[in-house]
């Protein structure tokens, strides 16, 4: 009863996730689902920084969240998408390759990431004029590459 109520004003304390790490200890999928996309989007940005795609794969699998890798899939997508030139683009591409062929990201997870890009597209247009041709483009990349599915470039929407 003791630790329940220890734990329940841990709990209740509004101070940053570090804090419960230290009580707790570290978990993936202790942490909150808000902590854990900035740490992805920091992980794409650092990659498409250093282009060191061992280190995004090693700090993905330091997060210990293997059924929330649809999210880095869905954020490198959208990145690329706000993104300008072919860099991001080929970038991204080889990450997903390397992700894709190691079994880090699963097929499942890459369908979910892709999916939920092509359902908030309506969105992503109206910041990013572009996103139906650049998205297309990338879909048809990773098609080529072996990424992703026939199934899932097909269901890729048209302008």
């Amino acid at each position: 009863r003791a630790a329940l109520d220890r734990a329940a004003v841990l709990l209740r304390i509004k101070r940053d996730v570090n804090r419960l790490d230290n009580v707790w200890g570290l978990g993936g999928g202790q942490r909150p689902v808000k902590h854990l996309v900035k740490e992805m989007n920091l992980l794409l940005r650092e990659y498409l920084l250093s282009g060191e795609v061992s280190e995004a794969e090693h700090c993905l699998r330091e997060l210990e969240v293997p059924h929330f890798h649809h999210e880095l899939v869905y954020e490198a997508v959208v990145m690329v998408l706000e993104g300008s030139g072919e860099g991001p683009v080929a970038m991204m591409v080889t990450l997903l390759k390397v992700l894709w062929e190691t079994g880090l990201v699963t097929l499942d997870q890459m369908n979910r990431g892709f999916q939920r890009v092509y359902e908030e597209l309506g969105d992503i247009s109206l910041d990013v004029p572009l996103a139906h041709s650049l998205l297309e483009r990338l879909v048809e990349l990773c098609f080529d590459r072996g990424i992703i599915t026939k199934a899932l470039r097909d269901a890729c929407p048209a302008r």
